[in-house]
């Protein structure tokens, strides 16, 4: 299974949104159940997708991330193609649903 890049501070966090065409964030915190929970599934459904980049935070490690990105719970899943966020789900996440948005823009950017 893909491992998530740990993002641990915003420099790498924008460094990694700049360098990457598609890259995914996992945005967390450790006492979080929900988060926990989600992870492995989000892990399982992004195997389909091996040019999405996948990157993780953790909030309690990058308290800017909440401001940067206007966070207000976790879990927070967010897609950017070509530095723009175009996949923002927070704390309840319907995966079916998740993977249809997923399947239209990989389809579109990635040629696939």
């Amino acid at each position: 299974m893909r491992s998530f890049k740990e993002l641990t501070n915003m420099d790498m966090v924008e460094q990694f949104i700049q360098d990457n065409t598609l890259s995914f964030l996992y945005i967390s915190r450790p006492n979080c159940s929900v988060c926990h929970g989600l992870l492995p599934q989000v892990q399982a459904l992004l195997e389909k997708y091996p040019e999405i980049q996948l990157g993780h935070i953790n909030t309690e490690a990058v308290e800017a991330v909440a401001g940067r990105f206007n966070i207000f719970t976790v879990p927070v899943l967010l897609l950017f193609v070509e530095g723009k966020e175009f996949i923002r789900e927070a704390r309840i996440v319907h995966m079916d649903l998740l993977e249809d948005k997923l399947d239209k823009i990989y389809e579109n950017v990635a040629g696939i």
